[in-house]
């Protein structure tokens, strides 16, 4: 008899996400048994998917789809020395989710995630164009974890792939559970402290208020100066060969109960996306709530001439502790930062990419080449017009030039005149 998941072994219970009724969720806890009746693989965990889909009228909408109550967990695997661990659930109207494991002689790890949306289901994609099961892959990052350890991530963790988000939080899971004993040691994600528990609301980091009012005559500090965000540098690869490059400092400019501005820190931030001939996607993770997409395409400037240029950005801002949206916006009517086909777009000075009344990109530093990278380099640059300075140069020359010839003219016609009064006087 093979390993299985009993229905006594599996429990779901409904857990409410924040203060508002829209943020429910529910969360899924699993512990597979062996032929002996033994835990061999155990999981408890939570997550949502935000998913971009097309409609029948060829425009997209972003749908969310939670974990719903009647979920299943047919096919988990124990796993051994020579097979992965399985762990899958099924959900909703034709929906899956799972993650196999593997093992070496000290550690497991996850390996790939496979999620399977069915929009058919016409509750989460009403009008959606193409009807029936789709299905993404993604590699997981989940660092090695020791044998008999448990792993442990209280923050938000994404994956983006396919007009896909997939989103966990308050995860625990171990895999080759060994004598049926769950591990008692924690082995803690990167976006854990210390001091991190479920209950406790995370912090926005690097957010400052662009305005602050005083209720009381009370002696304040003067607000500290909103500084210009760092600049990062991202890159993606076709195969072995890189294809879009981008440097780039971003802030965004949020307008809910207060501005907030929010500078995207590349450090903490990781680069996914799609290169190709005529549309390439950069999206941005930020590793702390902020995910951020850029489409480009190419058009035909004039004859056989060609141009690349931004189209469509799109802007997440999710809670770190339980996944819920605060703010997402798209725009795809952009038609900015266009240049020729073969080089590169710079823009050193602040520009401001506006998604809707409420959020705002502004860009630093900015360079980038989503086509025919060559060498791993940026082509030669066509600068915006807000760099150009030599523009400047032929205007004050011509300014110059034009205001001396007007000199002249005045003072020619002045002696002029003044040469014909002193003729007639004789």
């Amino acid at each position: 008899m093979g390993p299985r998941c009993s229905a006594a072994s599996c429990l779901l219970f409904l857990l409410l996400l924040g203060t508002s009724d829209f943020f429910q969720s529910y969360a899924v806890e699993v512990d597979v048994k062996d032929a002996s009746n033994a835990t061999c693989l155990y999981a408890k965990w939570m997550m949502r998917f935000l998913i971009k889909y097309e409609t029948n009228s060829s425009d997209y909408k972003n749908t969310t789809l939670n974990l719903s109550s009647n979920v299943t967990h047919n096919g988990s695997v124990c796993g051994n020395d020579t097979e992965a661990a399985l762990l899958a659930v099924q959900f909703g109207e034709g929906h899956s989710w799972s993650i196999n494991f593997t093992k070496t002689n000290e550690t497991y790890q996850g390996d790939f995630i496979t999620f399977t949306y069915n929009t058919n289901d016409t509750a989460v994609f009403p009008d959606a164009k193409r009807k029936g099961p789709v299905t993404v892959v993604v590699k997981d990052t989940m660092r090695p974890v020791q044998l008999n350890n448990v792993f442990v991530c209280h923050n938000t963790d994404f994956f983006e792939a396919e007009n896909v988000t997939q989103i966990f939080w308050n995860v625990t899971v171990q895999a080759f559970v060994q004598n049926g004993t769950i591990g008692k040691k924690e082995s803690r994600c990167r976006a854990d402290t210390p001091t991190s528990a479920p209950t406790v609301p995370p912090t926005v980091a690097n957010v400052t208020t662009a305005s602050t009012t005083t209720l009381s005559p009370a002696p304040t500090t003067a607000p500290k100066p909103v500084e210009n965000p760092d600049t990062g540098n991202y890159s993606l690869k076709s195969g072995n060969t890189t294809c879009l490059l981008a440097t780039v400092g971003l802030q965004l400019n949020v307008s809910q109960d207060k501005p907030l501005l929010i500078n995207i820190n590349p450090k903490t931030t990781s680069a996914d996306g799609t290169c190709g001939n005529t549309t390439a996607t950069l999206k941005l993770n930020d590793g702390n709530s902020t995910l951020i997409g850029f489409t480009f395409v190419v058009k035909n400037a004039s004859g056989s001439v060609q141009k690349f240029y931004l189209k469509e950005v799109n802007v997440t801002l999710l809670n770190r502790l339980n996944g819920s949206v605060i703010s997402s916006a798209d725009n795809n009517n952009f038609s900015k930062w266009d240049a020729y086909l073969g080089s590169s777009y710079m823009c050193r000075k602040e520009q401001t990419l506006e998604i809707n009344e409420d959020l705002q990109i502004h860009t630093f530093n900015l360079w980038i080449q989503p086509f025919l990278v060559k060498a791993n380099k940026f082509a030669t640059a066509q600068e915006c017009s807000l760099d150009d300075d030599s523009i400047l140069i032929p205007i004050v020359v011509g300014a110059a030039l034009a205001g001396l010839i007007a000199i002249i003219v005045v003072a020619y016609i002045i002696g002029r005149r003044k040469s014909y009064a002193g003729y007639q006087t004789l």
